[in-house]
């Protein structure tokens, strides 16, 4: 499949497109969507429901691409970890940041393979938290 330009979509993809556009101050809006855009439901769905989670709250906005950095890294997408890291460091993530945000990816991976690999119990007093 290839991405679904502007010019070549439907009008209920484009105007998600436009609303992308409107809501990130962006130009064009990039490849992620170009590519959901396949299925228009997916493609509305998908970004109404990031636009709210990412939208402001009690986590500022740094934080939240830091959190969908981790969360990339985990899951292996390379396109996410570029799209966030980039957003991240839009958003204030400095180097020092980065650095130490892999620290704990890395981390709390190894940790949660130990924990699930020894089948390790949760203690009682962190059951009830």
């Amino acid at each position: 499949m290839k991405p679904i330009e502007y010019a070549d979509a439907p009008p209920e993809v484009q105007a998600v497109y436009d609303d992308i556009k409107r809501t990130r101050g962006v130009p064009d809006v990039n490849n992620f969507w170009k590519m959901a855009a396949h299925h228009p439901a997916t493609l509305r769905r998908t970004w109404e429901s990031l636009k709210e989670v990412m939208a402001p709250g009690t986590l500022d906005p740094a934080t939240k691409e830091m959190i969908f950095l981790a969360v990339s890294i985990t899951n292996g997408c390379t396109y996410c970890i570029r799209s966030h890291e980039a957003a991240a460091r839009k958003a204030g993530m400095t180097d020092a940041q980065h650095g130490e945000l892999l620290a704990v990816v890395g981390m709390a991976n190894e940790t949660n393979r130990l924990a699930n690999g020894y089948q390790v119990e949760v203690d009682v007093a962190l059951r009830d938290q």
